[in-house]
């Protein structure tokens, strides 16, 4: 099935407006009583289908810990699982290859990839902490397997907008050296 833009536009408007509801109701809001009220919606780059990228699986055989600094200076504990390949643009729209880690906390196989990232935007036009996305999978995870990778999607974590949460900081392996104006925005 071909992609088409239009539709995928008109899901990701769809899904903003949803986000910015849950923003807005207490019960699922990071934001606090006064937060809520002066709330007038969460900041986004203009939605662009070149963030949207496919990229391919490689499975991680170490067992290895990971140890996630967070946002309120402790420790978190993942589990690194793959690593996925993908070709994005650069700031002059050619390719470039890159790759990021996808995680999971250790103990926990939900069917998803926690991806914690930093890019050159993060501290400028996004949060200094970096963005998440998240990655959701059915069965058994597999070399080969290819994911889409929407930076569209790409979201601040809840500590952006109040220290009652403890957030995992994206590790180094998953700095990119390229801007990705995608997803949300941040403005302190």
């Amino acid at each position: 099935m071909a992609f088409d833009v239009d539709e995928w536009r008109e899901e990701l408007e769809s899904y903003r407006e949803r986000k910015d509801e849950q923003f807005e109701t207490p019960h699922s809001s990071p934001l606090g009583p006064d937060g809520r009220r002066e709330f007038d919606g969460l900041d986004y780059f203009e939605p662009d289908p070149h963030y949207r990228v496919e990229a391919t699986v490689e499975l991680d055989e170490s067992d290895e810990t990971v140890t996630m600094a967070t946002s309120t200076d402790g420790e978190q504990l993942y589990e690194r699982v793959a690593r996925l390949h993908f070709e994005i643009p650069d700031q002059r729209g050619e390719p470039t290859e890159q790759t990021l880690v996808g995680y999971r906390r250790v103990d926990q196989d939900d069917g998803s990839l926690f991806v914690p990232f930093r890019d050159k935007t993060t501290g400028q036009q996004t949060y200094p902490g970096g963005r998440y996305m998240e990655l959701h999978y059915q069965g058994t995870l597999e070399d080969g397997f290819t994911f889409t990778l929407d930076f569209n999607l790409a979201y601040n974590p809840f500590c952006a907008f109040t220290e009652a949460y403890e957030c995992p900081l994206p590790p180094q392996e998953n700095w990119l050296e390229i801007a990705i104006p995608a997803g949300e925005r941040y403005e302190a």
